[in-house]
């Protein structure tokens, strides 16, 4: 930003403003808002669109007909729909524009008050203000010239407070665009267990009209093979419940360490800022190249091995069994071979 946010203390109704003007992508104040409808919530248009471009990949590649798509809002997760026009379809929102720059012009007009700029503890008089690169701490001019950092690199407190609010912004949203990928994936799951259990009833059920056709005889039979089935069925579900489960912990853990930066972005104090941003921006780089979990394959819900064909003699039914491919031809090769003869 290119205004002091944050200059109003106390609980001022500016400071309250202020909360209310910044976008919960990149935790600065709004840029060109738009509203995303139903949910009324703001975006800047560029973290829209980069939300957008994360649920959509494959977006801008789809040839000279371009199609409408889809993605959640970031503050309340409805879905939101938009037209061929992509996040350039949405309306923006004047007024809030009109709100940004009246605050813009208030907050400009007020100094930094005194006491508000983090000071050295070796040299209590001076201020915190350079950056050792060397030691990767903030600290002040007499630690550069008379003290422990005399001999280290340094650089201007302001580059690396900017540089690294970027890349923390950068890393929150990449977190974002992940969790919403998850979420995904989480709805691809639950829906393909339902279809395994869909599927699975109806084989339930396509079996024991076969078997009740041949009544007391296939009885047997046909309990051994619904046994079969439900046992496939709950080792299916069971796994992919597993997933679901693993998946929905690494969502809590990416969503809690999303809150904890989000925190931290809420710090205006660049030096306050960089004390504890390198090893959350790192925590942050060695939660997304963690371990990717298991998926399951195309069709993996299907139930179609488990289904048979009655209309060979009574004689073969106590050899029924799933997919009797080999035995069918092999029998039906000796029965047209009767029949020629």
């Amino acid at each position: 930003m290119d205004f002091q946010a944050g200059i109003l203390q106390d609980g001022s109704p500016m400071e309250s403003l202020e909360k209310q003007l910044i976008c919960p992508i990149c935790l600065e104040m709004f840029t060109k808002p738009v509203v995303i409808l139903p949910c009324q919530h703001n975006l800047c248009r560029k973290c829209a669109n980069d939300v957008f471009q994360a649920s959509n990949p494959y977006w801008q590649s789809r040839g000279s007909v371009i199609s409408g798509g889809r993605f959640r809002c970031p503050s309340c997760r409805h879905e939101v729909l938009l037209d061929r026009h992509g996040v350039y379809g949405l309306q923006r929102n004047l007024l809030v524009e009109n709100i940004i720059d009246i605050y813009k012009q208030e907050c400009s007009s007020r100094p930094l008050k005194k006491g508000e700029h983090p000071m050295c503890k070796e040299h209590e008089d001076e201020r915190i203000n350079i950056y050792c690169v060397t030691c990767e701490v903030p600290t002040c001019s007499m630690c550069k010239v008379f003290g422990a950092h005399k001999d280290c690199e340094v650089a201007p407190l302001q580059t690396v407070f900017q540089g690294q609010k970027t890349e923390l912004n950068n890393c929150i949203s990449m977190l974002v665009a992940g969790n919403d990928r998850i979420q995904t994936i989480i709805s691809q799951l639950e829906d393909s267990c339902r279809s395994t259990e869909e599927n699975s009833e109806a084989a339930k059920r396509e079996l024991c009209a076969r078997f009740d056709a041949l009544a007391a005889l296939l009885e047997e039979k046909k309990s051994e093979l619904l046994q079969r089935i439900a046992h496939e069925q709950g080792d299916k579900t069971g796994f992919v419940q597993g997933l679901i489960h693993q998946y929905k912990e690494q969502l809590e853990k990416s969503s809690r360490l999303v809150e904890t930066a989000i925190q931290a972005m809420e710090e205006t104090g660049g030096a306050a800022f960089l004390m504890n941003a390198k090893q959350l921006i790192k925590t942050i780089v060695e939660a997304s190249k963690g371990g990717r979990l298991e998926k399951i394959e195309h069709g993996y819900e299907s139930m179609d091995a488990f289904s048979v064909s009655l209309d060979h003699l009574a004689e073969a039914v106590r050899a029924l069994d799933f997919d009797p491919a080999e035995e069918d031809e092999e029998y039906f090769d000796g029965e047209e071979e009767e029949a020629e003869e």
